[in-house]
């Protein structure tokens, strides 16, 4: 029987109606570029379709070989771990199908240049008299308990910085890692720059986003001779679609290795030595398909909903999940050895720097919630925040 491809395209999910519909928008996309194949997308949790419901669809398109990609900017714990093993589960479950998986979308000239083109919109917009000598650019990434996924962002940065001759560069992120968004605005703004210019680096909008431009909203009212410029994000962007067309494009050329040179679970990394090997565990069946969209919110989220996760959710850090499949740590090919299906509970490995005064702390059983915590949760991150020490000498005004 002739060999059919299908391609999958696999996102995180989010309860923001608006994110998931910007990624229903890039999964279409995509099938433009691909008009002989069958394209299919699904979500690891908080939305629907799930992943495994896009492979059924192209299960009954008749297809045996499926090529499925991250829709992640960067590989951290989800593009690692969390869609391999969904991704493994469902092969093994059907062994008629074969499934390759692709690399994230890294950093890629493509991607560069797609963020180039939303920063010089915001520049446009603006007007300003200001030259890229009196601007410092901001880079804000998501965050994540993978310094390797961390440290991409602050190259982002760089090569953004650099490529526009700005007079400065900074990184912060939106979570999980430090600095955090207000705290690296306020430290940029006593650089001496007479303009800030605000990324984040993010495919679609959600709570985080909007966290983002109300935090450069505070802190630009605490520093009115600056002008602060908050630029879109990546959305659909046609150099996105192109670089994703490009990844499915490499698994069938035999190029999609994941850079795994600085991984934690293969290199014992500074700071995170003793999590190389370490066995990894898919958690997001529990909440698979858990919400089709958010009933507080009509559209934008509105962060109605993050009081309420708190009465269901332990710190991001310390949660236990059965039924969790083992992870191979191979990314051009998925195993098809069975599942490791026992029952087992485990725990994410603490951040080694979670206490740092800069960044979130997780949520210790006794610690009291205050209004300012609440703040600070969201739909898509389990973890709970600190403010920033205001005595910290970098901060001081």
């Amino acid at each position: 029987m002739a060999e059919k491809l299908g391609v999958m395209v696999c996102g995180h999910g989010s309860r923001n109606n608006k994110a998931v519909a910007q990624f229903a928008q890039v999964a279409h996309g995509l099938k433009e570029k691909f008009p002989e194949l069958p394209v299919e997308y699904g979500y690891l949790e908080f939305a629907s379709p799930v992943i495994r419901t896009g492979l059924d669809k192209l299960k009954a398109c008749g297809c045996t070989k499926i090529l499925a990609v991250p829709g992640m900017l960067f590989a951290a714990g989800h593009a690692k771990n969390d869609i391999p093993s969904v991704l493994r589960t469902y092969e093994a479950q059907n062994k008629d199908i074969e499934i390759s998986y692709g690399k994230e979308l890294g950093i890629d000239p493509k991607m560069l240049q797609a963020s180039g083109d939303r920063i010089r919109q915001s520049l446009d917009q603006a007007g300003s008299h200001l030259g890229p000598h009196d601007t410092l650019l901001m880079v804000v990434g998501r965050g994540a308990s993978d310094p390797d996924a961390n440290a991409n962002i602050a190259k982002v940065m760089r090569l953004l910085w650099e490529g526009f001759g700005f007079g400065w560069g900074e990184t912060a992120y939106s979570g999980v890692t430090f600095p955090l968004v207000e705290p690296g605005l306020r430290h940029a703004a006593k650089l001496g720059y007479k303009r800030i210019v605000v990324f984040p680096y993010f495919l679609f909008t959600g709570v985080l986003v909007n966290r983002i431009y109300l935090s450069t909203d505070t802190v630009a009212a605490e520093f009115p001779d600056i002008e602060f410029l908050k630029v879109p994000y990546l959305n659909n962007h046609p150099l996105v679609i192109e670089t994703f067309k490009e990844r499915v494009e490499q698994i069938l050329q035999g190029d999609n290795l994941m850079n795994c040179q600085m991984c934690k679970y293969r290199t014992q990394v500074l700071g995170f030595e003793d999590q190389a090997g370490e066995p990894q565990h898919s958690h997001h069946h529990h909440v698979e398909g858990v919400s089709t969209g958010c009933e507080l919110c009509d559209d934008e989220c509105t962060g109605a909903c993050q009081s309420l996760d708190l009465k269901q959710k332990t710190d991001e850090y310390g949660h236990s999940h059965p039924d969790s499949p083992a992870h191979n740590h191979s990314h051009n090919r998925l195993s098809s050895h069975d599942s490791n299906n026992d029952r087992e509970t485990h725990h994410h490995h603490p951040y080694p720097h979670a206490d740092h005064p800069l960044g979130p702390i997780t949520l210790d059983g006794s610690a009291r919630l205050n209004s300012w915590d609440i703040g600070q949760i969201t739909s898509e991150t389990t973890s709970t925040f600190k403010p920033a020490d205001r005595d910290h000498p970098k901060l001081k005004k």
